[in-house]
């Protein structure tokens, strides 16, 4: 999926403008990666185009962060001045988009490494 494609996506599920979808999806991978294994992270950019990619590489860290979805959440409507609950529609749209934009091989992989707390919120998601 190309990122034009994956931020369309974002955005029509979250009723945000293109610019604020770009933003919240760079924000939301880059607070992901923190969560995964270096080499997991890595796996996960080789699937996204390259300006996705480059949040997902920016952060990873040597070290994985412990923290739990409401943190990511958290962390993300920080970032990007939303509501808490606007922030964590935000951040269901990019884990449902990113469901579909790589292998569901890579997306199996990427979410053992999150938990069950992080696969939760998109199990029954409308957006």
């Amino acid at each position: 999926m190309e990122e034009k494609a994956f931020v369309q996506a974002v955005s029509e599920r979250t009723g945000l403008s293109r610019q604020e979808s770009a933003d919240l999806a760079r924000a939301t991978l880059e607070t992901l990666a923190h969560r995964l294994s270096s080499g997991e992270a890595r796996n996960l950019a080789l699937e996204l185009p390259e300006g996705l990619a480059e949040s997902v590489r920016r952060g990873a860290t040597a070290e994985i962060e412990r923290f739990d979805y409401d943190e990511l959440v958290r962390r993300v409507a920080q970032r990007n001045v939303l509501k808490p609950d606007e922030a964590d529609g935000g951040v269901r749209a990019v884990l449902v988009t990113l469901r579909e934009a790589i292998s569901e091989t890579e997306f199996g992989h990427a979410m053992s490494q999150l938990g069950a707390d992080f696969t939760r919120p998109i199990e029954n998601f409308a957006g």
